[in-house]
């Protein structure tokens, strides 16, 4: 609980990483997913399926060399939960 002055209580909810991840499947969104100990690799994909251990299984996946703005199609990819440091949404 967090209270703002005059006494008015504030609820701050914590949404967890699982329900980011749901609702990107939800809405096939196109996500960029940074791995570790790879700074100039980053993969694209919609989800398809993922666990709790954060493996995910993704469709239409592209590889994206940062500094030489490669693309290469890998298609259906699982990068393993242990690997993925960030996953954001991308805008088409």
């Amino acid at each position: 609980m967090v209270y703002h002055g005059q006494g008015q209580k504030v609820q701050k909810v914590m949404v967890q990483p699982i329900k980011h991840i749901f609702r990107y499947l939800q809405n096939r969104s196109r996500i960029q997913v940074r791995l570790c100990q790879q700074v100039t690799m980053r993969i694209e994909g919609c989800i398809t399926g993922f666990n709790e251990y954060m493996n995910l299984v993704l469709d239409d996946a592209e590889e994206i060399h940062c500094k030489t703005k490669s693309r290469k199609q890998l298609g259906g990819i699982m990068p393993k939960g242990d690997n993925v440091t960030l996953l954001q949404s991308v805008s088409n």
